[in-house]
């Protein structure tokens, strides 16, 4: 059996990512792949309580990072590895450089703290393709006053926090340049839909 694709999706809050995840869902089972949609934090039901936590109650630092990557090991090893080894295609939305952007980058984790809770938790997995979708916060920001529910304890940061998220992951798209492909999510859906497109096809069509 032919191991399959782990391919995820990152960006700041409002660049627009989620809204792509059917679209390239579609782009793999075009190419005759069994495709399995998933998220982070979340994905299985432990992790989902986990994500709720997170996203809802105030807390330090370390111990969101401690709580991502708990919430990380049981999607790992329930959903995304074995959905790997049966051949099939896991399509994620955030993985662990989320966690870098937001808590290193956003929140000033130490990176050595970072990198050796990926060592723990994840030491040979890594996607074989990421799509950062890149906007301007200002614009960003724009995007989420435009939505009608109540935001996160993420979304609800200053627009100096998300600057420093977008530079965390551009610092990572360029020290894993081989698996990042930075798309540019300003204008329309169908614009940035084209452009995510045309660098899915360069890959793997």
């Amino acid at each position: 059996m032919t191991r399959g694709k782990f391919i995820t999706l990152e960006g700041i809050d409002g660049a627009g990512k989620s809204s792509h995840v059917e679209f390239l869902r579609q782009r793999m089972a075009a190419l005759g792949k069994n495709v399995v949609v998933t998220r982070e934090p979340g994905g299985t039901p432990v992790a989902e309580e986990l994500r709720e936590l997170v996203l809802r109650a105030p807390m330090g630092v370390t111990s969101v990072a401690l709580v991502m990557f708990a919430a990380r090991g049981e999607h790992v090893s329930r959903v995304i590895e074995p959905a790997l080894q049966a051949g099939s295609w896991v399509l994620c939305d955030r993985f662990s450089d989320a966690t870098y952007a937001y808590q290193c980058g956003g929140h000033g984790l130490p990176t050595d703290v970072f990198a050796g809770l990926e060592r723990a938790v994840h030491p040979d997995l890594q996607p074989d393709a990421t799509f950062l979708f890149d906007l301007d916060p200002a614009q960003a920001y724009d995007r989420q006053r435009a939505r009608s529910r109540s935001p996160d304890t993420f979304e609800s940061e200053a627009a100096d926090f998300f600057r420093r998220v977008r530079d965390a992951y551009l610092e990572r798209a360029r020290a894993h340049a081989h698996r990042f492909r930075v798309i540019d999510a300003s204008g329309s859906l169908e614009a940035v839909r084209e452009r995510l497109g045309a660098a899915f096809d360069k890959d793997f069509a």
